[in-house]
């Protein structure tokens, strides 16, 4: 298997409009001296989610910014993925929170179409992709299993976090203190594999 490509240039752009993606991934490259740059302040468009998977559009959203910018990108497309609805709403997650991005609602609409289904069960999926300028790319997937509850609980965390209630755990998400989500989330696992592979010793 070919050897990892190590990043080594500084600043890192972190791919995505969604303010808090971007804190997370900003607070997991800080230790290795990386400094983050969102792609809305750099003013970067939100390229279109064509692909069929998580990765496909991470690795799009990833080679996009870094065309743009001339820098190494990281993108993330990540999503929850909800064993009774057929892995829905999957990569259209945040679609599924509409124009506003009001995740009450896709929540509510996930939590609708459960209905009395004892099947509770839901993992997140995160897929990294960290693109070069000159078109070199490597991904790195995370996944986390738990259940889903209702009603929503806490304020911490973004998106579906409020729901989610990982296996083994007494707070979902949303309850968690970021250190103790970024211990154990879908992209704290997927961030882990990427560490090994392009940052580590």
């Amino acid at each position: 298997m070919a050897m990892s490509r190590r990043l080594v240039e500084s600043p890192l752009v972190v791919a995505s409009h969604n303010a808090g993606k971007v804190r997370e991934i900003a607070e997991l490259i800080a230790p290795f001296g990386l400094e983050a740059r969102s792609a809305a302040s750099l003013d970067l468009p939100e390229p279109e989610e064509t692909g069929s998977s998580f990765v496909e559009n991470a690795l799009l959203k990833a080679h996009a910014a870094a065309r743009a910018t001339g820098l190494p990108a990281l993108a993330d497309d990540s999503g929850l993925a909800v064993s009774a609805l057929g892995g829905d709403p999957g990569i259209y997650s945040a679609r599924w929170a509409g124009p506003t991005k009001d995740f009450a609602l896709a929540m509510a609409t996930i939590n609708h179409l459960l209905g009395d289904n004892p099947d509770r069960s839901a993992h997140f999926v995160c897929a990294l992709a960290l693109a070069w300028p000159d078109g070199h790319a490597e991904t790195f997937e995370g996944r986390v299993d738990g259940v889903l509850v209702w009603p929503p609980r806490g304020d911490q965390g973004f998106g579906y976090d409020p729901m989610f209630l990982g296996e083994g755990a007494a707070e979902t998400f949303g309850e968690m203190d970021p250190a103790a989500k970024h211990a154990i989330s879908h992209r704290a696992r997927a961030f882990a594999l990427l560490v090994a592979a392009c940052l580590g010793d």
